[in-house]
């Protein structure tokens, strides 16, 4: 077989690592970048925060955004570097990067929380209340411990009983674990140490003052909690010899009960989240106003220590080796100080720009808050609109919130795609949604729609959609169907 020598000519495209550094810090959210941000100051010594002072004299250049950037392993000597070319005496940059319509005024602080005690805490000093031996107290709060964020222990007992053996050197059995979670189970919040949904609800009901509702409540959790899941509400009355009112009392008696008791608790182990709007949109004299949070747009310079440093080594007569080891130093970490500084430039930049195209796309809705005014949009018709890639949108769209007058809202429930109505009319399939969930919300719950039904509906509102369609809708609004809308 003989070997052939060719020449082939291949055309791709290689994003640069600050590119893709880029494409990072514009995908992540205020809070997010926040913590990028504090960590790129921890680690670069010649990237500054906060006002520079007004008396300063020297400073560095615009930031030449070649791309380039130092690395240990180019044979640069320090020699070769111009200083000159990162020292000006007659400008000083605005390496501020705030947004032009933002006000220092206007900054949003975080929401500070008060600490508190943590829910497994708040259980433990419950527990101090029981007399307990102390083989049951270690039991108790190993329970405890597998009590998870709603109140549940989702374990079996068999599993914890090998878990206290193994980790905990307690040899004992399932019926005494068990003794031991009944006592867990009438810790405060009630319901907690439950261990699935019936158990909840039953340890709820028992705690309550008994009367004729609540006893049946009881006895429906109890002995139906099948046929009252799936509400086949005539054989509860039949098994119970009941009439509709008496199954309607039980009912309100269940429903205000918490089938999370773990999640009433302010002092949850779990972290609270906070959503922060990275946007903020108004209405002023009738005309949308576009703010980006003054979190997205810290002030940034160049550290007048580094500028220092290499003044000292421009005005050296005689350089020594450990001088020029430090301007080579110096020199890496300004340039990636510079770069940085250039990239959450961008990055802001970026975000408006998008944010822009997206408030002007769907400006009705922002004047109005009708849901039904929301346009079919797509990323590609923003992309398109400010000249980006499709994938820079989706970064923007995917993890940003922007605050309006109707609520703090995810961008990317913003894009929808489009559908034709019986009138020839683009129409966003957000809208549809709207519409079918009103429908929904007005309908009889005794004789709850069914999709075939809603479906009907929805043609004779013009919009002609097929069962499985609306099927689609419902289940991502999270609608359930219609045999478990019924109410009594």
């Amino acid at each position: 077989m003989a070997l052939k020598q060719y020449l082939q000519f291949k055309l791709s495209q290689k994003l640069s690592p600050q590119q893709i550094q880029l494409m990072k810090l514009i995908q992540l959210p205020t809070q997010a970048f926040e913590q990028r941000l504090k960590q790129e100051l921890e680690e670069n010594p010649a990237l500054d925060t906060g006002k520079e002072s007004d008396n300063t004299e020297d400073s560095f250049d615009e930031f030449d955004n070649s791309g380039e950037e130092f690395n240990d392993n180019d044979s640069i000597d320090a020699d070769d570097i111009n200083v000159d070319e990162y020292l000006s005496d007659d400008e000083i940059p605005d390496y501020r990067t705030q947004a032009n319509n933002y006000s220092v005024d206007d900054d949003e602080k975080s929401i500070p929380y008060a600490a508190g005690t943590s829910f497994t805490q708040h259980l433990i000093n419950q527990l101090n209340t029981f007399r307990l031996s102390d083989q049951q107290e270690e039991i108790a709060q190993f329970l405890v411990g597998s009590v998870d964020e709603s109140g549940y222990i989702r374990r079996s007992l068999s599993d914890i009983t090998d878990d206290l053996a193994f980790t905990q050197n307690i040899y004992t059995n399932e019926e005494e674990v068990e003794e031991v979670l009944k006592i867990v189970q009438q810790l405060d919040p009630a319901g907690v140490g439950a261990r699935d949904l019936q158990e909840c609800l039953s340890i709820q009901l028992h705690r309550k003052e008994q009367n004729p509702d609540v006893e049946l409540a009881s006895k429906i959790i109890d002995k139906a909690f099948e046929q009252f899941t799936k509400k086949h509400y005539k054989k509860l009355m039949q098994k119970f010899s009941i009439n509709e009112d008496q199954l309607k009392d039980a009912i309100e008696e269940v429903e205000r009960l918490n089938p999370k008791p773990g999640g009433s608790y302010a002092g949850n182990n779990k972290i609270i989240e906070h959503i922060v709007p990275d946007f903020a949109i108004k209405i002023v004299e009738g005309e949308l106003e576009l703010t980006l949070n003054g979190r997205n747009a810290p002030e940034l310079h160049v550290s007048r220590e580094y500028n220092n440093m290499l003044k000292g080594y421009k005005d050296s007569k005689e350089k020594s080796k450990a001088q020029k080891d430090a301007v080579m130093f110096i020199k890496q970490k300004l340039d990636a100080a510079k770069w940085f500084i250039e990239a959450v430039r961008q990055r802001q930049q970026t975000l408006f720009v998008t944010m822009s195209a997206i408030m002007n796309y769907q400006k009705e809705y922002f004047l109005t808050g009708d849901e039904r005014k929301l346009r079919p949009m797509i990323l590609k018709d923003i992309a398109d609109e400010i000249d980006m890639d499709v994938s820079t949108i989706s970064r923007v769209a995917n993890s940003k919130y922007v605050d309006t007058p109707y609520g703090t809202k995810l961008i990317k429930e913003f894009f929808s795609e489009s559908m034709t109505n019986d009138q020839g009319e683009e129409v966003s399939t957000r809208e549809i949604k709207k519409i079918l969930e009103t429908v929904i919300e007005e309908e009889n719950k005794k004789k709850p729609l069914t999709d075939e039904a809603l479906s009907k509906i929805l043609k004779e509102k013009g919009y002609p959609i097929a069962r499985r369609t609306v099927a689609k809708y419902r289940e991502q609004l999270d609608i359930p169907v219609a045999r478990l809308r019924k109410k009594i």
